[in-house]
């Protein structure tokens, strides 16, 4: 990222947004996606544009059918873009598009302006609970007994 400005690479883009480079430079090129020219002569994406285009794409893209999942447990820390931030006197409700994922975050007002958090902002969302569910599928050759316990 561009040091103390909410502009993006278009290698930081296509990373936010689980592309290729040369497909983020593709849906430039067609206007899909707006560009900017920093300083330095190199082109990027305002972090507000990638935002609200991460939020498109994710509502729009089609997603594989995974079928019969082998197994599954979630990962703790998804990287992403702020998509909105509603405040009110004491609280925020900060929205995070991380790739295919929206990741709501309820926090004190005081927290999300003192991360200065806007949308367009790069943000992690680290993820601690308690209580974790991990699911394995049952095996075509595992008998109904088995799985009854």
């Amino acid at each position: 990222m561009v040091p103390g400005m909410g502009v993006f690479r278009i290698r930081e883009a296509a990373e936010l947004l689980g592309v290729s480079d040369d497909t983020v430079r593709r849906w430039a090129d067609s206007g899909r996606i707006a560009t900017t020219t920093t300083e330095g002569g190199r082109r990027a994406i305002e972090g507000a544009v990638l935002a609200r285009f991460a939020e498109d794409l994710a509502a729009t893209t089609e997603r594989p059918v995974i079928g019969s999942v082998r197994g599954e447990s979630a990962r703790n820390r998804l990287v992403g873009l702020v998509t909105n931030v509603i405040r009110d006197t004491v609280m925020a409700q900060v929205e995070i598009q991380a790739g295919p994922f929206r990741v709501v975050s309820l926090m004190s007002r005081e927290a999300a302006d003192e991360l200065a958090l806007e949308p367009g902002s790069l943000a992690i969302a680290s993820i601690k609970a308690t209580n974790v569910v991990v699911e394995v599928p049952q095996h075509t050759t595992t008998t109904p007994a088995a799985v009854a316990q």
